[in-house]
């Protein structure tokens, strides 16, 4: 895809989100112009902030701009004035939000970041592996999935969104609900930073075991 937009003079844009921390990222050498992540998901930090990395050929078209950028949060030229040699005020940052991300990527550098991608590889294939032996079927292809996110196709009869909603007030476990074309068609689990650990898996697996069967169209068994 690098190489396409190359050719065609068009940038790539990467969305991180659910990926940076967990998976391997490799942006040079996809030839990713710019990539924006969060901090709440895969480094474990606070939400608040949103790491961003533009290249050179991303800042080559952004100096090359005649038109004024109409958002002046969105503008990145007034971002690269801030953060550059000028030091043009853009914005008043978190400080305490900076602080908390630097310990979150201090701890992340403690285990290693090889040593991340391997336990969130490690963790979502025993999810994987168990919800399968429940029969439940997965959304996504296996040659497709990330260990950060995995969508679990909702089994028929079952209200998934009261299923979801049973399964917070009554263990304090939470599943996500899909989104877009895939509300009510899906949950969500994720396993990112801190969260992506054996026991959370077992645990998971344990209250679908023994909630699921019971469950139908948004009632659960007496």
């Amino acid at each position: 895809i690098g190489d396409l937009c190359r050719a065609h003079d068009c940038l790539l844009l990467l969305d991180t989100v659910t990926s940076l921390g967990g998976v391997p990222l490799k942006l040079d050498e996809a030839k990713v112009d710019l990539a924006y992540s969060c901090s709440q998901k895969g480094l474990s930090c606070p939400p608040g902030l949103g790491p961003f990395t533009m290249g050179p050929r991303a800042e080559e078209k952004l100096d090359r701009r005649s038109g004024k950028v109409p958002n002046w949060y969105l503008d990145m030229s007034g971002l690269k004035s801030y953060w550059g040699s000028q030091r043009t005020y853009h914005h008043t940052a978190p400080v305490n939000m900076n602080y908390g991300l630097r310990e979150a990527l201090r701890l992340l550098c403690e285990e290693g970041l090889e040593n991340s991608w391997a336990r969130h590889r490690r963790n979502s294939e025993e999810l994987w592996a168990g919800l399968e032996r429940m029969g439940l079927e997965l959304h996504v292809p296996l040659s497709h999935r990330l260990p950060t996110l995995t969508t679990v196709k909702i089994p028929d009869g079952v209200d998934g969104k009261a299923f979801a909603t049973h399964l917070l007030n009554k263990h304090g476990v939470e599943i996500g609900n899909g989104l877009g074309d895939l509300a009510g068609r899906v949950w969500r689990v994720g396993l990112m930073g801190t969260n992506s650990k054996p026991e959370n898996v077992e645990r998971l697996l344990n209250l679908l075991d023994l909630e699921l069967p019971a469950f139908r169209q948004g009632s659960a068994a007496a």
